[in-house]
């Protein structure tokens, strides 16, 4: 596929501790998880993203946001807002900031429904509410829903 053509992204769910990585096909249609960073700063979360851009070249970054139900900005968005800062000294192309509402709880639900424990496996959490928030931004981007009537 050529580049001009390539809509790979590279989801974000970002935490202090852990970041989950998802990755879109070429198309930009289909999420899938990635990995999950632990870290133990902001320095060492851009290094981990920066060398998965590198891999990648995704056309774009897509990162969780944290808003209230209202859609107001929370007090954890200052804290993405400033992450994101971040990204963007080693990352000139564009991020996209994604609603992240019940992400997790979606993630969880998805372990659920494979027969599986969520227990204490909080990086299998982070990395699918990552695959979550980029299919949010995958289908807003193509006009899909998950409603076909």
């Amino acid at each position: 596929m050529s580049a001009s053509l390539d809509k790979t992204f590279i989801g974000i769910d970002y935490g202090s501790r852990r970041i989950g990585l998802a990755k879109s096909d070429p198309t930009g249609l289909i999420a899938s998880p990635l990995t999950t960073l632990e870290v133990k700063s902001d320095r060492e979360a851009v290094t981990g993203i920066r060398n998965v851009i590198d891999q990648y070249s995704p056309n774009g970054l897509v990162v969780g946001y944290p808003l209230h139900e209202s859609g107001d900005k929370t007090e954890k968005c200052k804290e993405v807002d400033a992450f994101i800062e971040k990204l963007a000294s080693v990352y000139k192309g564009p991020i996209h900031r994604v609603d992240e509402a019940y992400s997790s709880q979606e993630a969880a639900a998805i372990i659920h429904a494979h027969g599986k424990k969520v227990g204490q496996d909080k990086k299998r959490i982070d990395l699918l509410a990552a695959v979550v928030i980029l299919q949010r931004f995958l289908d807003e981007q193509c006009g899909c829903s998950g409603s076909e009537n």
